[in-house]
């Protein structure tokens, strides 16, 4: 796997998608470039969970969803990582705040796509996460509804920053976010799952 430590400059605003990619899929590589883009961010490094602890079921080896993960999102700024295992992180609080020990040059933001947004008060320490790091939302289908009148997005509004000005997003200081509408790709891990396109 990538040494994350070497791949990123000091002062660079780094994206983090993290996520079982169970599998990778053109969804996935969509929010990443467009994040690139619209959050004006240096690199993007996914971070290939071990386990999604909100998940009864477990996920393909973590070997096998990383290799997909890199044949599938090809480009030079974004880097497919296996931090979580080595790190021996479970949650992203806890995947956060060893990142930013190990990193403290960088600037991260965390992204996420709508859907979680909407369930993100479920998330262990989501408020520490919601303090500590900017965060990136992107759109997806059917999403956009619930997470605009979630828990966090009700409880944090005030802090929310325009989508036009997304750009600014990795120079704010927490509690920051910005929601951006994207056109879709209407793809998910679940559903190649279940089409039995993604033998475990």
């Amino acid at each position: 796997m990538l040494s994350l430590s070497e791949k990123a400059g000091r002062g660079q605003a780094v994206g983090l998608l993290g996520g079982s990619f169970d599998p990778a899929h053109e969804g996935h590589v969509q929010i990443t470039r467009e994040a690139l883009r619209r959050f004006g961010l240096d690199r993007v490094w996914w971070l290939v969970s071990p386990g999604n602890p909100l998940k009864p079921e477990g996920p393909a080896p973590l070997e096998r969803r990383a290799e997909v993960a890199r044949r599938l999102m090809a480009h030079p700024r974004v880097e497919i990582s296996d931090f979580e295992a080595r790190a021996g992180t479970r949650y992203t609080a806890e995947t956060l705040a060893a990142l930013m020990r190990r990193r403290p040059d960088l600037r991260f933001v965390w992204l996420m796509g709508a859907d979680n947004l909407a369930t993100f008060h479920r998330w262990q320490n989501w408020q520490w996460i919601m303090e500590n790091v900017p965060i990136g939302v992107i759109a997806r289908p059917e999403a956009r509804i619930p997470a605009l009148n979630s828990v966090a997005a009700r409880r944090y509004g005030r802090f929310r920053l325009p989508g036009r000005a997304s750009a600014m997003l990795p120079g704010m200081a927490p509690p920051a976010w910005c929601f951006i509408n994207v056109p879709m790709v209407e793809q998910s891990s679940s559903a190649i799952r279940r089409r039995g396109e993604w033998p475990r």
